[in-house]
């Protein structure tokens, strides 16, 4: 006999963006590089890494030249609070949205 107390719940969503990690539309900023002040970009050779280390959502990858998948980036900003020389800031994605890619 079921307990009356409990509720079977299950989920009345659909497959839709943000499905299997990916963030869909709901990022509020995005982060953006400069590669000037970035560590590895300036000595050429792995060092640091503290972004790549760091992202919970591994949207970073472990180049030379760090990239963002922003397809899993998530717009924490992690990456730019751990980064120690300051190379990485996060912008509000409305400003990409105006067309001012960077």
């Amino acid at each position: 006999m079921v307990d009356s107390r409990f509720k079977v719940l299950t989920s009345a969503s659909t497959a839709g963006p943000g499905d299997a990690g990916r963030t869909g539309s709901w990022r509020v900023e995005r982060p953006v590089i400069d590669y000037s002040r970035c560590t590895p970009a300036k000595s050429g050779r792995h060092a640091c890494h503290l972004c790549w280390l760091y992202c919970p959502d591994a949207a970073v990858t472990k180049t030379i030249e760090p990239t963002f998948d922003l397809e899993y980036c998530k717009g924490c900003g992690i990456c730019a609070e751990e980064c120690p020389v300051k190379a990485i800031r996060m912008v509000p994605e409305e400003e990409f949205e105006k067309g001012d890619e960077q």
